[in-house]
């Protein structure tokens, strides 16, 4: 565990798998010191030997949890020398279904962990990234926030809002030297995908499959992450599917809606 101050640091959640996982390998790699927050306490175990036991330390964190957030931040900057160069709000869940099919608990735990998780880490890293020059907040939203898709309606207004938090704190947080990058995936292969539909067997992944859906590699999510706390912009896109998404739900919001109904309709 390292307590060097001249190491840059970096604090992810939902580091035990999938995209969270994969950007601790590409910071570690760079020489970064990286935080490692989960709720998986076996796989933050995974994770850190993963990318090295001096690489980074490992913090059990529910992002709902504003409590747990400042005891986690207290020991990562005692194990990071008080630093925090990037904190990737990275942690997120899905349900697939028709709104009206999930159940309460499901489009609770979408919303509290997806927004507040993320407004909880926003809130409690400030000082930190405050006090660290140069330092970002990097936050993971979804291509599934640039235009809501059938069955996965609450999960796109969750990222939806994480968009638009991002913009709104970029402005917020120039007062204090802080930059702030929101990181858009097209569907990468994390377990995400296997969110299945209420009452069925039917995955999320089965449908992007059957519609001849790209998906992309975490790593080159990680890679987006990298170019994210380091560039200029404020949004950063994920595959080339999610840019053509982008651009076509400006300028052709009826193809991108009849497209996604027929989406929805083919399982």
């Amino acid at each position: 565990m390292s307590s060097d101050s001249s190491r840059k640091a970096i604090f992810i959640t939902g580091a035990a798998s999938g995209i969270g996982l994969a950007a601790a390998r590409r910071f570690a790699a760079e020489g970064w010191f990286v935080g490692l927050a989960d709720i998986n306490a076996a796989g933050l175990k995974e994770a850190l030997a993963a990318i090295g036991k001096d690489n980074g330390s490992t913090h059990a964190l529910d992002v709902r949890d504003r409590a747990g957030w400042t005891k986690a931040l207290a020991a990562f900057a005692k194990a990071s020398g008080g630093r925090l160069d990037v904190l990737l709000n990275n942690a997120g869940i899905a349900s697939y279904g028709f709104l009206e099919e999930q159940a309460d608990d499901e489009v609770e735990r979408q919303i509290d962990i997806n927004i507040k998780g993320v407004v909880n880490g926003a809130r409690a890293g400030l000082e930190l990234l405050k006090a660290t020059p140069g330092s970002r907040l990097v936050n993971v939203a979804s291509c599934a926030g640039l235009y809501g898709a059938p069955k996965l309606a609450v999960y796109c207004a969750t990222k939806s809002a994480v968009k638009g938090l991002s913009e709104a704190l970029d402005i917020e947080f120039e007062r204090f030297g802080v930059k702030v990058s929101c990181v858009m995936p097209w569907f990468v292969e994390t377990p995400i995908l296997q969110a299945g539909a209420s009452g069925s067997n039917i995955k999320m992944s089965d449908t992007i499959r059957e519609a001849g859906q790209p998906v992309y590699t975490v790593e080159e999510a990680a890679e987006v992450i990298w170019r994210a706390a380091h560039g200029k912009d404020l949004h950063y896109i994920v595959g080339k599917a999610g840019k053509q998404l982008r651009f076509a739900a400006r300028f052709l919001p009826g193809q991108v809606r009849k497209q996604l109904k027929a989406m929805g309709e083919r399982i």
